[in-house]
């Protein structure tokens, strides 16, 4: 059942900035630009969709929060504090939140899509990996990683160890190396056009807004509906707003 939220001010989305790669020092003058956006949205937000790979890798400990990231962090909080909703879809690469934004921050997580009415307009949202047809071979790896099992055993570990091993092949990816240029495969081989294009046969919305594909797109699925893609932050940073009545999609 779609949630039926607030919408007399603007609502904005933003996914896959993958903080923490390709170095130190430029994700830090992304996390700046990131932070510089939010304080800009703060005077008109009412609802910020957070759609995962915010970072490319975090883990929740009990007891310690990974090291970083300080700014983007109090910003949320101060966002959260001054009553504009925060909701977090977890990625494939920041699946390992467990509760910490939640109880230090405010934020409320998902971790599947979910159908939202804004001034009712409907929208269903999500990271988008995972979704539509075919690539089984991440799927049964998203199956590994999402093992309470396996969870628990990368807790056991020492931070500095388990992060450590974790950075190592977060930068060996494609969007930390720089190696990468996505093309848009065509409607027939595009997963998450297909998911929409499935979705709508059950269901209408308005919008399908999500990330995880690193191509910035405004595709019309015909009949008064649409799929966004906000792509990614390494290169071609954009984001999303919806004032109500039109959903743009921006770059940065």
């Amino acid at each position: 059942m779609a949630e039926n939220i607030p919408s007399k001010k603007k609502s904005y989305f933003i996914s896959d900035v993958h903080l923490g790669v390709p170095d130190y020092d430029s994700s830090l003058i992304r996390e700046k630009k990131m932070v510089s956006w939010l304080c800009s949205i703060e005077q008109d937000a009412e609802n910020l969709f957070i759609l995962g790979d915010i970072f490319d890798m975090w883990f929740d400990y009990k007891q310690v929060a990974p090291r970083g990231y300080v700014r983007l962090l109090g910003q949320l909080a101060k966002m959260s504090d001054n009553g504009i909703a925060i909701h977090y879809f977890i990625g494939n690469h920041d699946m390992w939140v467990f509760d910490y934004f939640e109880k230090e921050i405010g934020l409320t997580v998902y971790r599947e899509p979910k159908a939202f009415v804004l001034n009712d307009k409907k929208f269903l949202l999500g990271h988008g990996d995972g979704l539509g047809p075919g690539d089984p071979k991440y799927k049964f790896l998203k199956y590994i990683f999402s093992s309470n099992i396996n969870q628990w055993l990368f807790a056991r570990l020492h931070p500095n160890f388990a992060l450590g091993i974790a950075q190592y092949f977060s930068r060996k990816s494609r969007i930390s190396n720089g190696n990468f240029e996505e093309h848009y495969q065509g409607d027939d081989k595009e997963m998450l056009y297909q998911y929409c294009k499935n979705t709508l046969k059950k269901e209408h919305y308005d919008f399908f807004v999500f990330g995880h594909r690193h191509i910035a797109m405004d595709k019309d699925l015909g009949n008064n509906s649409r799929y966004i893609n906000l792509g990614e932050w390494v290169k071609f940073p954009h984001v999303g707003v919806f004032d109500g009545e039109e959903f743009q999609l921006l770059e940065i």
